[in-house]
């Protein structure tokens, strides 16, 4: 399992193919799944989406990068905070089919 602390940034890179004979557009979306969270924070949290173009059989490489903001969330206390612990970040075309893998937070 990967780690960051609060003051790094983590990036995610996928790389998309367009298998088809012609060319087309992809909208690359990525979630995140605080694991262990204080308070209930939803399954699939979208954090970033790209919209991509490709020729056809072209491969393409999309980063997206997440800091603690972007981990953050307004606690019962109602303070923005990022807890330690466990996320999962999921990256697919849609909801349903995607890649995922864990990291921590320290």
């Amino acid at each position: 399992t990967d780690s960051i602390s609060k003051d790094e940034i983590l990036k995610v890179s996928v790389s998309v193919t367009n298998t088809g004979d012609v060319a087309g557009e992809e909208v690359v979306q990525l979630y995140i799944n605080d694991l262990y969270a204080s308070c209930i924070r939803p399954v699939k949290e979208l954090k970033g989406f790209e919209k991509v173009h490709f020729e056809a059989g072209e491969t393409k490489t999309i980063e997206f990068e997440l800091d603690w903001e972007s981990l953050a969330f307004y606690n019962d206390e109602l303070e923005f905070v990022a807890e330690p612990g466990e996320f999962e970040v999921m990256v697919g075309g849609n909801s349903v089919d995607l890649l995922k893998i864990t990291f921590e937070l320290k």
